[in-house]
């Protein structure tokens, strides 16, 4: 398999900043971009100037013309434009969270297991140098079982603009929680490898944007003040899972503390710890051999760009099924020579009931929050 994805038309939905940075990358990665929707003009307007491609206000008529499109919309709007390009035979790779609530998330994983089309959802923290180094050493067993995990994703004052999209609930669905926590609740339970999750209990907190007087350095966006701000702006939350696994969550857009983008991965034979947007490793371990000590060894790891990793792997899987596709195409009925198309394993849709997990622990945490006790998962 080559790495030529020249073949690969893929269309952006959703034209602002997140969208003009995968359209940046696919141009990295020599995909060829053909257009883009947005229900706004202005943003189709701006797209459409600096990259010389055709522009939608409906999103049907950008499908006619792809492959594959990336899903950077407001969330409450993905089920629609994810279900309908999983209709239409269209790849996606669909940018987190999976949706603005769990019943919307439940219903786009529902499609995707019905259809042959790739789908991964946007969790780039994965693609980290750092998070694939420590997987590694955790899949070697270096590390021995990982019992838990210590999340953090926590900025100083970082709430967005107040009054735009991510700060309102009816269409992010949530605040720091959901944008932030998604993240870290994501790296967590990967690196736990997806353990199934029995209860969860947390507090989501508003005591910043709700402000008239909030104090910051700078701000994603114009400041409509506390009245565009009707969500959380940090989460403490404790997720126990089998096998006696757990994870505890410490997310934040605004606190009076030092910013933390700090996990730690503990195991029975080493822990591993790492700044989840500054690298770096660290291994924590203890041994008797010669005399009782304890060691910790720094790891140097190359920085990478996790949203170009994340493409190159979605644009792999889409090559992969595509091929598998064109295999069984001259299969016999018994699909004795044929492949599983987008629905394979390796094809990335397995990410879709991984980031449905995430989205009902995160439900979770917020019903937790609102009921002030402990909510418990079915098995």
């Amino acid at each position: 398999m080559t790495d030529d994805r020249s073949n690969i038309e893929t269309g952006i939905v959703g034209l602002g900043n997140i969208g003009q940075y995968h359209a940046e990358r696919l141009r990295e990665l020599e995909v060829p971009l053909v257009g883009g929707m947005d229900v706004a003009a202005e943003a189709r307007r701006r797209f459409a100037r600096r990259y010389n491609v055709d522009v939608y206000e409906d999103h049907q008529e950008l499908y006619e013309t792809v492959d594959a499109v990336v899903i950077t919309t407001p969330n409450k709007y993905h089920e629609e434009y994810a279900v309908d390009a999983f209709e239409q035979g269209i790849h996606v790779l669909l940018e987190k969270p999976l949706a603005h609530d769990y019943e919307s998330a439940a219903r786009i994983a529902a499609a995707a297991r019905e259809t042959e089309s790739v789908c991964m959802v946007g969790f780039n923290n994965r693609f980290a140098n750092t998070v694939q180094i420590l997987k590694n050493r955790i899949d070697r067993g270096e590390l021995g079982d990982i019992t838990h995990v210590e999340a953090n994703y926590v900025r100083r004052r970082g709430i967005p603009g107040r009054g735009s999209w991510f700060t309102r609930r009816q269409i992010a669905g949530g605040g720091a929680l959901i944008d932030l926590g998604v993240h870290a609740v994501d790296l967590a339970l990967y690196l736990l490898e997806y353990p199934r999750v029995t209860e969860v209990s947390g507090i989501a907190r508003s005591e910043f944007g709700s402000r008239e007087e909030y104090a910051y350095l700078e701000m994603w966006g114009e400041d409509a003040g506390p009245r565009g701000f009707d969500v959380d702006d940090s989460a403490t939350a404790f997720v126990r899972c089998a096998e006696g696994r757990t994870v505890s969550l410490e997310v934040a857009w605004a606190t009076n503390r030092p910013a933390n983008h700090e996990f730690v991965v503990r195991g029975s034979d080493a822990a591993a710890r790492f700044d989840l947007l500054e690298g770096g490793l660290t291994i924590h371990s203890a041994s008797t051999k010669g005399s009782s000590h304890l060691e910790n060894t720094s790891i140097d790891v190359r920085q990478n760009d996790t949203h170009t990793a994340e493409q190159r792997a979605f644009f792999d899987r889409v090559r992969r099924a595509d091929e598998e596709t064109d295999e069984t195409d001259g299969s016999d009925e018994s699909g004795e020579n044929g492949g599983n198309g987008g629905n394979s394993e390796d094809s990335g849709n397995e990410s879709v009931e991984q980031a449905l997990l995430v989205q009902e622990v995160i439900d979770g945490i917020y019903r937790s929050s609102d009921a002030d006790a402990t909510v418990s998962f079915d098995e």
